[in-house]
């Protein structure tokens, strides 16, 4: 594992693993840090170079002040950090495989510097969670007010139930290593970057969008119906599919790892061993 000794690298805890000729970025979503990648790393880093790091505003972050409500206050801000994050690890050419809100994050960052990304995979992502007269994004407005206020009033009591809900409950150690993850998080974090999130609308980018995307999605995923995956098909610009897999909430390489990396296997080509 080689860490970086300075810059934003550092302060966002990145780390390689494995020793392949090619470089795979693993991005993190709302509430998580590094470790929601833990199951299916040992697989990857057989065939990359495997690049891992906490968000700002991760839990797992040391300095508070890393994550600023101002400037992150839209996914743009993000972006320039993972493209620092990639020319500081001297990364020229990645597979980029972002969870959720970091689906878009890639996204954004391809059409700033496309030469950075061969391949983006985005799992349970989605570039706008509220619905409109020809959209469904999965939720009402109102929906997300209440999400928002629940953040707002009983951070803690809302982390143990969204984790319960976000991840499926037939695997309940990954439902708790989520709820962990949430509650690490500062609640003066929480409520700013759950409205970035849920109030995201960031349907345009998708045409401008030329790197070749993979659209992992979970077959009943709470957060993002599977019609969202289809739309993104349909709108980016570059040559996308979408891979379903079998298995219940918003996390599909906690709760079926292993299909998660054959999904993998299969886009990229690779012959994954020791499973």
């Amino acid at each position: 594992m080689v860490m970086p000794e300075q810059g934003l690298s550092a302060a966002m805890n990145a780390s390689t693993i494995g020793s392949g000729s090619e470089a795979m970025v693993l991005a993190h979503g709302y509430g998580g840090d590094q470790s929601v990648w833990d199951k299916i790393i040992p697989f990857l880093a057989q065939h990359y170079k495997v690049l891992v790091f906490d968000w700002p505003f991760s839990g797992a972050v040391k300095d508070p002040n890393l994550y600023d409500p101002v400037k992150h206050s839209s996914y743009e801000a993000f972006a320039n950090d993972l493209i620092t994050l990639l020319d500081e690890n001297d990364v020229k050419s990645s597979v980029f495989v972002g969870h959720s809100m970091s689906g878009m994050i890639g996204c954004l960052a391809s059409v700033k510097r496309p030469e950075l990304f061969k391949r983006l995979i985005l799992v349970a992502a989605s570039p706008r969670y509220i619905n409109t007269d020809d959209y469904e994004g999965g939720f009402q407005t109102s929906d997300v007010e209440q999400i928002i206020t629940n953040i707002e009033t009983n951070y803690n009591e809302w982390s143990s139930s969204f984790a319960s809900i976000a991840v499926d409950k037939n695997d309940p150690l990954s439902v708790e290593m989520f709820e962990k993850c949430l509650k690490r998080m500062r609640p003066e974090a929480a409520t700013p970057l759950a409205k970035t999130v849920f109030y995201s609308d960031e349907r345009e980018i998708l045409e401008k969008v030329t790197t070749p995307c993979t659209i992992v999605q979970a077959s009943q995923d709470i957060v993002v119906p599977n019609s969202v995956a289809y739309y993104m098909q349909e709108k980016i610009k570059g040559k996308s599919t979408v891979e379903m897999i079998e298995t219940s909430g918003h996390f599909p390489q906690l709760t079926a790892h292993l299909q998660f990396v054959d999904v993998l296997g299969g886009v990229l080509g690779l012959i994954i061993e020791n499973k």
